[in-house]
């Protein structure tokens, strides 16, 4: 404006500029100039070379198997933003939830939260709402940012759909916040600013589930990310425990269950970081105890489990475009509490795919996968499904 004025051999007075300042710090100051909206929407197919139809995986991907066709897997719009110096908040609804098994595209609120910040940098934080649990590192990684197309059984069977309601501490310095929001950004698949230290207590039934029990479930995890050279490596450990009380709508009318239907709850795992720079690997591991059917008993009871995953990814830049070939097996033994009769699950699995980044609002993703599952409840007996199917993603980022 300076330099207008100026080529116009006109003199310009700083007060005649003030109305005009004023003016804009007005509207900086409205209430829509506080947040910010962004989103994605993916779209699945996942039939091309399948082997066998009766295959499938419910908690992951609902159209795997017969009558499976194209499939929008989540339409997410967020509303997010420092609304004052110590108050963030963020909230995500998903249209692309199931009502029932008739009725698809539904709106659902997947996250609902704020964070408080006890000093001038957010070092110390609460997180109050609907979030997700601290507990894995896939757990907690954005379905936007994750290579494969759905996370593994044997950390995701501990929350599904990763989240619930609850308060959650979290800790970490403003350097490894500002690296974990890099790691993101930069596209190099972090998860996000989740703390290197967090402590919470959450309700333990879930997203969108009301509590059921007196008894609040309890987390914590540390994690912390490591230069080496031009590598960034970022071990992690985790852990919760409660009781959790399987939904009546959850249970066949033929299966035994304890008198009030609570169940211990608890896990504890290890996860290794190798962020793909160029090469990548992503490991998690758990251990613990919870409901499963034991089909020789017809009876729920409190049960062992155990199981992980490892990916290996390779990240390959060409021009605009950023391409990711991966690999991934998972092992998964254990029950699934959020699913019918706390149904047994036994899974061994391989995959072999490709994400082609053609921009950063554009993605395509093929994975082929080999398949080995074992999955029982009253009704399901003696279920072993085998098979390979190809599947496609498709995936926009605004």
């Amino acid at each position: 404006m300076l330099s207008f004025f100026n080529s116009n051999a006109q003199e310009v007075r700083e007060d005649s500029l003030k109305p005009i300042m004023s003016s804009q710090q007005k509207i900086e100051s409205e209430w829509y100039n506080s947040f910010k909206i962004r989103g994605y929407v993916q779209a699945r197919y996942n039939r091309l070379f399948e082997t066998n139809p009766d295959l499938g995986c419910e908690q992951c991907d609902r159209s795997w198997g017969d009558e499976g066709g194209f499939f929008l897997r989540r339409i997410r719009i967020i509303f997010f933003g420092q609304i004052y110096k110590n108050v963030y908040f963020y909230i995500q609804p998903d249209f692309a939830s199931s009502a029932s098994s008739t009725g698809l595209n539904f709106a659902q609120i997947r996250d609902a939260y704020f964070d408080i910040g006890f000093d001038a940098k957010n070092e110390f934080r609460v997180r109050i709402g609907q979030s997700k649990v601290p507990y894995g590192f896939e757990n907690m990684q954005s379905s936007q940012n994750r290579i494969p197309l759905d996370r593994a059984d044997a950390l995701n069977s501990a929350v599904t759909n990763e989240r619930d309601m609850g308060v959650f501490f979290y800790w970490a310095p403003d350097k490894i916040r500002k690296k974990f929001a890099t790691l993101v950004k930069d596209n190099y698949k972090g998860n996000g600013d989740y703390g290197v230290f967090a402590l919470g207590a959450y309700n333990g039934q879930t997203a969108n589930r009301p509590e059921l029990n007196n008894n609040l479930h309890v987390v914590a995890r540390a994690s912390y990310p490591f230069e080496i050279g031009n590598q960034i490596i970022e071990p992690g450990i985790q852990a919760y425990t409660g009781r959790y009380e399987l939904p009546t709508s959850l249970k066949n009318g033929g299966v035994t269950a304890t008198h009030d239907l609570n169940y211990l709850d608890q896990r504890a795992a290890v996860s290794f970081i190798l962020y793909p720079k160029p090469f990548g690997i992503q490991a998690e591991y758990n251990i613990g105890k919870g409901p499963e059917f034991n089909k020789h008993t017809e009876t729920i009871e409190t049960k062992s489990l155990e199981g992980g995953y490892a990916t290996f990814s390779y990240r390959i830049e060409h021009k605009e475009q950023i391409i990711f070939p991966f690999t991934r097996y998972q092992y998964y033994r254990g029950g699934k509490k959020h699913e019918m009769d706390a149904r047994s699950y036994d899974v061994n699995e391989f995959e072999l795919g490709l994400e082609w980044q053609f921009s950063k609002n554009f993605e395509l993703v093929a994975t082929y996968t080999i398949s080995n599952r074992r999955y029982e409840d009253f009704i399901l007996q003696n279920n072993d499904q085998q098979g390979s199917l190809l599947r496609l993603q498709a995936q926009i980022n605004f």
